[in-house]
This record gives C-alpha cells, structure tokens and sequence, in this order.
C-alpha cells in the first residue's frame, strides 16, 4: 500500500499531505464542543492564550524559516522579510478601515459598537490565520514538487516530516481560531465550521506549490513574511487589547504566555 502511495504523482502526494494538516487543524477546533456556556474570565484566556499562539507562530513558523530560506535562495534576508511583514500588516492595516467605513452604514440601521466590533475582530482574525497557511501549504508543496527535480535536500522522509510538523502545529492554531469565535456568541458549530475552515487553503495552495515548485519557492520567503506581519497586526489590534478588557488582566496575559510557549515548544520540537 505505501508502495502505491510513493509511485503517486508529487502533487498528489502533497494533497494527502496536506489533507492531514487540514484534519488536524479541524481536530484542535473541536475544543469548543467540550465546552459548556462561555464564561466570561475563560473566553478572555482564551483569546489571550490565542494571540500568544499566534506570535509564537509568526516568528517560528514564518518569519524565521522565510529569513532561512532567503538566504539560501540568495536573497537578501532582511530585506525580503521586511517588506512581506510590513506588507502583511498594511494590507490588515487598510483592511481595519475599509471594515470600519463600511460598517458605519450599517450603525444607521441599529447595530451595537459592540457587535460591529465582534465581527471585525472575527473577520480579522479569520482571515489572519487562513493567510497564515497559505505559504506553509506551499511549503509543503514544494518539499514534494522538490522530489521531481531532485533538488539538494530534498527526500520523501523529509517532505512528510514537514508536513506532521504543521500538521500538528496546526492543532493550537484551529483552536486559536474556534475559541474566539465562540467567546463572541458564535455556536459551537459555526465556531468549528470557521476554525477548520482556516486550514482548507493548506491542501489548495500544496497542489500548487507542487506543480509550480521553481516558480512558488522564489516567493516563498516573501508570502511567509507577509503572513506573520498579517498575524501580529490582529494580535496587536485586537486580540491582546480585548483580553485585557477582563478585570483579572494578570491573569489574562499569564494564558498569552502560556500560549506562547506551547507554540514554542512545537515549532522548536519540531523544527
């Protein structure tokens, strides 16, 4: 059976690879069914052990593998990171305010700031992590569209290495998304639909890593730094701030440590 699996075009193999990410992004946000009715002190952690997730996210699983891979690619790392994360952050920048423009009209008709603010910081929040996954669906893309050209580096065990390691990262990441969503009103199952949601790109954006491997990986360093730029503007924006609104706030940035540090671990551990 793995024979078969092995003799299966690249980008087919990339898709399973990926289909697994996917899964196990789906799996972490299954946690919002384990829940009962949100409490207010516990859906604050979780949007600070969230942010914590998603910074550790930014430097470890995109901005340092983009900085690495720069300069293998005989680019200029700095630069090249610097432009894809202030890219990322403009583009949520100017996001925010076309957001809030068009929002506006809708006060007229008797929606709540506070409403209006849920749904921005969802909507940012979404779209932050499903940007995220592009570039690491790519990545992985390419770790097996590398194979056909026989590139430096490249091996099967390495490419579904790499893949597991997402994959598994991937586990805080679909929670990060869910639990959020469900500390603004949403019910566990819309909360799950768009946590899982988050991680249908990885499959897409592999096939195309893979059959476009030459083409993808010069833009890789760039789409990983865009991504993280993207990340830290939600967190700085909106999660952060929001958690601190809690009257236990010590408590609130303890979970943001606390989810820091298991992103860490994971990435490290990883590699």
């Amino acid at each position: 059976m793995l024979d078969g699996f092995f003799q299966l075009p690249y980008p087919a193999q990339a898709l399973c690879a990926t289909l697994v990410t996917w899964a196990l992004t789906a799996l972490g946000a299954c946690v919002v069914f384990l829940m009962r009715q949100p409490n207010r002190n516990a859906m604050d952690a979780m949007l600070g052990l969230a942010g914590g997730v998603m910074v550790a996210a930014s430097f470890w699983s995109l901005l340092s593998p983009a900085i690495e891979m720069a300069g293998t690619l005989g680019m200029i790392p700095w630069l090249t990171v610097l432009a894809g994360f202030m890219g990322g952050g403009i583009l949520l920048f100017w996001g925010d305010r076309l957001f809030n423009r068009l929002t506006e009209k809708r006060a007229m008709l008797g929606q709540s700031p506070a409403s209006k603010n849920g749904l921005k910081r969802c909507a940012m929040l979404v779209f932050s992590i499903t940007l995220h996954n592009i570039p690491e669906g790519m990545a992985i893309g390419v770790a097996f569209g590398s194979l056909a050209y026989g590139l430096e580096g490249s091996t099967p065990a390495g490419a579904w290495m790499l893949a597991i390691g997402i994959g598994l990262q991937n586990l805080p990441e679909g929670m990060a998304v869910s639990l959020p969503l469900r500390r603004e009103g949403y019910t566990p199952k819309q909360a799950f639909f768009y946590g899982q949601l988050s991680g249908v790109v990885e499959p897409i954006a592999a096939v195309l890593g893979a059959l476009l491997v030459l083409k993808v990986r010069t833009c890789l360093p760039f789409l990983l730094a865009f991504a993280a730029g993207a990340m830290i503007y939600v967190v700085v924006e909106e999660l952060i701030p929001e958690s601190q609104t809690n009257e236990n706030k010590d408590w609130m940035a303890l979970f943001t440590l606390v989810g820091f540090s298991v992103m860490m671990v994971l990435d490290v551990a990883l590699g």
